[in-house]
């Protein structure tokens, strides 16, 4: 069936993250609940496309210039063009499986492997109590694994006990680092320690990805698998030294998507995809896993800190794996009467007031910083921070009006504030 693209309508909406997690999400990744969903209209009044962008986290937004260059198109003639921006290239697919009757994953030139693919639950830097409580809403909800971040305001023993005295056996739990080890010798360190813990999984992105050396050191000295974000760059030097043992396949369109899985194949590494999402895009995602043969690890989709997954038949998760929808496009019906609940108005920024962040370190004190954009740089740019104190923890101070709360802030702001606690090593 020929169909031409006729029209492509933008829908903002403010999606709320679930309450638990919410406090915390506010704190570290508050934009993300801001969603463009595209509905692309053609000449047939049956064939709609949907995909949605996360405008403040995405590979790429859509511009105004990509949705004139497709209008006027057959869909199948620009769907690969990765430069068209999520949510765009989504409503593409999902239109052309439509119009063909037939699954995304039907378009993608690679056989059907799974109709389960692992996924995995997941969190942001969040204190051990709230972890564990997330872990039983995990297992209540069919998942088996656990991705969260691990921070030096945090102790991810702690953190990582947590989990495990609430999840079965057969509860994984991958952690993700975002290079603020700082370098191999305090890495092995701390990966050595945890791998001794029998519910550990996959350790992300240590130190930098960059530091092809020391990611061989570290892989050679611990037991669990080491996986570094795909980078083309990299990926000759990688393979070369043999330096890790897979990938997060993130941050591209199909076509980037698919290129960096059969790379991964071709020299049997393992990866998880990671596009981040509703329902919308958790579909979409599962499509890309059903055919990438080496996308064997639990995918983050992070359908699970969201309250409401914009489609109307929920993605089927049980026994830690996700069905992957078998309808046409991207498989999945769009709640069009949740879109029209969550709409909002521009701007398409979120305000939120401004923060104290409080961070004890028990060898060395405690810090004060105003915001998590400071406390990235003081851990893995600047790197004043403990690597990963034992007993760490953070408390969040909103904005309350007071001179107090201003005067602290302001000092803060030009280099955090730190005091000495009694017993402090150093």
């Amino acid at each position: 069936m020929s169909v031409k693209i006729t029209d492509v309508e933008r829908i903002m909406v403010n999606v709320p993250f679930r309450p638990r997690p919410k406090p915390w999400n506010e704190v570290l990744i508050g934009q993300w609940g801001v969603i463009e969903v595209l509905r692309v209209s053609t000449d047939d009044p049956d064939i709609v496309g949907w995909g949605e962008t996360l405008i403040h986290y995405t590979w790429k937004t859509v511009s105004d210039e990509a949705i004139a260059r497709v209008k006027g198109r057959n869909p199948a003639e620009v769907m690969a063009d990765d430069t068209l921006g999520a949510g765009l290239q989504m409503a593409l697919y999902d239109a052309v499986g439509k119009a063909q009757g037939v699954p995304m994953h039907r378009l993608l030139s690679q056989p059907f492997v799974r109709e389960w693919h692992p996924i995995s639950w997941w969190n942001t830097k969040t204190p051990a109590a709230v972890l564990a409580e997330e872990a039983k809403d995990a297992v209540a909800e069919g998942y088996l694994a656990h991705k969260f971040k691990a921070r030096p305001w945090f102790d991810v023993r702690e953190q990582l006990a947590a989990i495990s005295a609430v999840t079965p056996d057969n509860y994984v739990v991958d952690i993700d680092w975002n290079g603020m080890l700082l370098e191999p010798g305090e890495a092995i360190s701390v990966l050595q320690e945890l791998d001794q813990h029998p519910k550990m999984g996959i350790y992300e992105s240590p130190i930098k990805q960059d530091e092809i050396i020391g990611l061989r050191r570290i892989r050679d000295a611990v037991t669990h698998p080491l996986v570094e974000h795909f980078q083309d760059s990299l990926f000759p030097a990688w393979m070369r030294d043999d330096a890790v043992d897979g990938f997060v396949n993130a941050s591209r369109g199909v076509a980037g998507t698919l290129k960096h899985g059969l790379a991964a194949a071709a020299f049997n590494k393992n990866f998880f995809l990671q596009i981040v999402g509703t329902g919308i895009t958790t579909a979409f995602a599962l499509q890309l896993g059903s055919v990438l043969t080496h996308s064997r690890w639990p995918m983050v989709t992070c359908l699970n800190t969201f309250s409401d997954d914009l489609i109307t038949d929920p993605i089927e998760i049980a026994g830690g794996l996700a069905r992957v929808p078998s309808g046409p496009g991207l498989g999945v019906t769009v709640d069009e009467a949740a879109l029209a609940r969550h709409h909002l108005e521009p701007p398409y920024k979120l305000e939120y007031p401004r923060q104290l962040l409080t961070v004890t370190f028990p060898s060395r004190g405690v810090a004060v910083y105003t915001g998590i954009q400071q406390l990235w740089e003081h851990a893995r740019a600047i790197g004043t921070m403990p690597v990963q104190d034992p007993g760490a923890n953070m408390e969040v101070r909103l904005d309350d009006g007071s001179a107090d709360f201003d005067e602290l802030y302001r000092r803060a702001e030009i280099m955090p504030v730190w005091s000495r606690v009694e017993g402090a090593s150093r």
